[in-house]
């Protein structure tokens, strides 16, 4: 390796003193110079032109509207880029007079190289593309600059490890490493998008919509695997040994795993439970459906907590569905009223009170008022009613319609009892 870098600095020498030697050399300096001025004066004029042709409203958010931000986003490359333009015609300048072009084309090299750092620095704002572009895409710039791309990639894939009949270069690793981090993000960015699209469709069922999701994104993700292998040059037959080792492993190792998934997709199928729902569970926990995985689902409590729940629970243990599409779900409230009331007048009274509440059905049944029992201190009496939706935090409904009864039981002058007791003297006897 030392002999290697003492070789390239010995040419890096002989091709400097020829440089400062040569006056075709001084003659290309003075031409990358001019085309870095020249872009410079061109890019400043036209920048703010550019941007002001191309940018939308403030308030427009059409899909062409966001294709033009989209756009705006490279005017910072129209510097670098003029700059390679002009260089490449002061080359074939160069070239045609003095019959060699080496500086020019390292400066075409050095303004690609400042491409690529504008587009690190300045227009890539996702994190792991940024930290991708810095560690990975400004080196590999860098090398191409001063001309040590090719002889590494030459090492590289001169180089490797082997695995039975699987043979990987260096050259090939590293290749599927950046080539797999960047597929998987896309993979992800695309998954993330097509669902979110999927998801808007309000024609679908919820349902439907879940599971189309869900084949969207399983799809996503095999043609990322695939194109991967094909990038790394593998031969899938050799590759099948090793599959069904892994198969048997699987099938064995990871049977919670093929169990939760399929539940997942049976759920999908038949929409006993979706997005949305609130389900109470046979243990006795109760929250909203806020996401449904391939393995587990996730209900959120109304205080803000998170259960995971393997799908399979949901197929072999039972759930109560409280927002089952298309269902109301039925309430009770007790009340009682003092002896001295008429109590014929109550079903009517409460009836009238209780349909005051704007989410009360009269259909599948009316608020049904009940005669309970004739309790220590009063009358007990309990009225049934029916919503369209769940008895949760931001619907209360039978702590409003309790404030319906009390209301109509005060306007018609009912007291509402509370325990009394009555102590009797008898005479050398003390109370009783």
């Amino acid at each position: 390796m030392i002999e290697t870098i003492e070789r390239y600095a010995e040419q890096g020498q002989a091709i400097l003193f020829e440089w400062i030697t040569s006056p075709a050399a001084y003659a290309q300096f003075g031409l990358l110079v001019a085309a870095y001025l020249l872009a410079v004066v061109l890019s400043t004029w036209l920048r703010p032109r550019v941007d002001k042709l191309i940018r939308p409203g403030e308030g427009n958010t059409s899909y062409f509207a966001s294709s033009r931000r989209f756009g705006l986003m490279f005017l910072p490359l129209l510097l670098p880029v003029l700059a390679y333009a002009f260089t490449a015609l002061g080359e074939q300048v160069t070239r045609s007079l003095f019959g060699s072009g080496a500086v020019i084309a390292l400066g075409k090299r050095i303004f690609v190289f400042l491409a690529i750092r504008r587009i690190v620095r300045e227009i890539v704002t996702e994190p792991f593309l940024k930290t991708l572009g810095k560690y990975v895409a400004m080196p590999v710039a860098g090398l191409y600059v001063v001309g040590l791309l090719d002889p590494l990639l030459l090492i590289l894939e001169s180089n490797g490890v082997s695995m039975g009949r699987i043979n990987f270069s260096f050259l090939a690793i590293a290749r599927a490493l950046i080539a797999g981090s960047i597929l998987f993000w896309l993979g992800r960015w695309s998954a993330d998008q097509g669902t979110t699209y999927i998801r808007a469709q309000e024609t679908m069922r919820p349902p439907t919509r879940e599971l189309a999701a869900k084949a969207f994104e399983l799809a996503i993700f095999v043609a990322v695997g695939l194109i991967l292998l094909n990038i790394m040059g593998l031969d899938l037959s050799a590759l099948a040994l090793l599959g069904g080792a892994i198969g048997v492993g699987l099938g064995f190792g990871l049977q919670k795993i093929a169990s939760n998934f399929i539940s997942g997709i049976i759920l999908l199928l038949e929409g006993q439970a979706t997005v949305g729902d609130f389900v109470e569970l046979d243990g006795g926990e109760s929250g909203t459906i806020i996401r449904m995985g391939a393995r587990a689902t996730i209900l959120e409590t109304f205080d803000g907590k998170w259960i995971v729940v393997p799908n399979e629970d949901f197929i072999v243990s039972r759930i109560i569905n409280w927002s089952d599409a298309g269902s109301g779900n039925r309430y009770e409230v007790d009340f009682s009223v003092s002896y001295d009331t008429d109590i014929n007048l109550i079903p009517d009274l409460i009836t009238k009170a209780v349909l005051k509440h704007p989410a009360v059905l009269e259909e599948p049944e009316a608020p049904d008022v009940e005669l309970r029992a004739f309790g220590d201190s009063g009358v007990e009496f309990g009225v049934e009613f029916w919503v369209e939706g769940i008895d949760d935090g931001p619907n209360k409904y039978t702590s409003e319609v309790r404030f319906l009864i009390w209301n109509a039981l005060k306007e018609a002058n009912i007291e509402i009892p509370f325990p009394q007791r009555e102590i009797r003297y008898r005479e050398g006897h003390g109370p009783s």
